[in-house]
């Protein structure tokens, strides 16, 4: 297994970032796999893939190096930099462009875990490499990077408050496949046999991306760590918060959606960065929902969160089941929500 050794204050020193760049290059794996892990990605994969196959017909080299770059155990190290708080992905990919075309060689041959190809050595790697990690970033990252940002800080936001009622060890054990906390300052990054690495005193940063199935680790000479890992399952999903033909007229547009992302406890301040909606409006929204019986309330730490009671389940699935049914044909009502037995009065909703 590959671990790293942490000591208290560099963890106690971390930080979460998002990221364009590694929202990029996870989307880049998605697309160079070509199989989604969810309905969401599905759909993506059918709107882009076609294209980006044609982008790479058309530039065979970058093709193999893509196929270099991305080895079974091993990443080329030249295309993840290592993430920074607040950086733009215009200074992002320049750190990729600008990489030593040797060392990005030497990265390749070791993903590789073989020669590297003839046609690879060449000084332009970097550079073409930027090119497409700019393409997928303008054709399929880009034009949902308003949801896909909103969807991460979520992320964030729950990890932040797991972190306050289960400490390091719960949150890190929870982050990605193959990562767990030892003990003894002690971080497993992965299951990899890779020699263990003494990174206390640097910085060190965990980066959520949407694509599901995705992760791995990056750094910078001794200064800098990064463990980038998929966000939670239930908000990267693209089809979440769709709502029903049925449903939206019913409840509104605004107040369905939150009532149909309530599949897993979520806050009103994760319940926001998803939907882009207000604190003052998801409240309201909330405080409808929980008189109607549709939703209830629970209290974990500091944080109140909120999910869909058997009630609010009937009249989302009724909805679904609406719209799957042939027009003209009807569907039997569901029964009328009641209030949960002894709930105590609804009181403004906080994060």
């Amino acid at each position: 297994m590959g671990w790293w050794q942490v000591n208290a204050d560099t963890l106690a020193g971390s930080r979460f970032v998002v990221s364009p760049l590694a929202e990029t290059f996870a989307s880049l794996k998605v697309l160079h796999a070509g199989t989604g892990a969810h309905p969401g990605e599905h759909a993506w994969l059918a709107a882009h893939l076609p294209a980006y196959r044609a982008e790479l017909a058309r530039a065979p080299l970058t093709a193999l190096l893509v196929r270099s770059g991305l080895g079974k155990e091993w990443i080329a190290d030249f295309l993840t930099p290592t993430p920074r708080e607040g950086e733009p992905f215009a200074e992002e990919i320049a750190r990729v462009r600008h990489a030593d075309p040797a060392a990005a060689r030497a990265h390749l041959t070791l993903s590789l875990a073989g020669p590297l190809p003839a046609a690879l050595h060449r000084d332009d790697l970097p550079a073409r490499a930027a090119d497409l990690l700019t393409y997928v970033w303008e054709e399929t990252v880009r034009p949902y990077w308003a949801r896909r940002r909103r969807v991460l800080e979520a992320d964030v936001l729950a990890r932040t408050a797991q972190l306050g009622q289960g400490g390091w060890a719960a949150v890190l054990d929870a982050m990605r496949p193959g990562m767990r906390w030892l003990g003894g300052n002690r971080l497993q990054v992965n299951r990899h046999e890779y020699p263990p690495r003494e990174i206390s005193g640097a910085r060190l940063v965990f980066v959520p991306v949407t694509p599901q199935r995705v992760g791995w680790v990056a750094w910078e000479e001794r200064e800098r760590y990064a463990v980038v890992y998929p966000c939670a399952g239930v908000l990267a999903d693209g089809g979440e918060g769709t709502v029903s033909a049925a449903l939206g007229p019913l409840l509104g547009e605004a107040r369905a959606r939150v009532l149909v992302l309530l599949d897993s406890p979520m806050s009103t301040t994760q319940l926001c960065a998803v939907t882009g909606q207000g604190l003052g409006s998801v409240g309201r929204h909330l405080r409808v929902l929980l008189d109607a019986g549709l939703v209830r309330r629970g209290r974990a730490g500091r944080s109140v969160l909120y999910a869909r009671t058997a009630a609010g389940e009937v009249v989302v699935a009724a909805g679904r089941g609406r719209d799957a049914r042939p027009a003209g044909e009807s569907s039997p009502a569901p029964p009328l929500p009641r209030p949960i037995p002894g709930a105590e009065p609804p009181d403004p909703p906080s994060a």
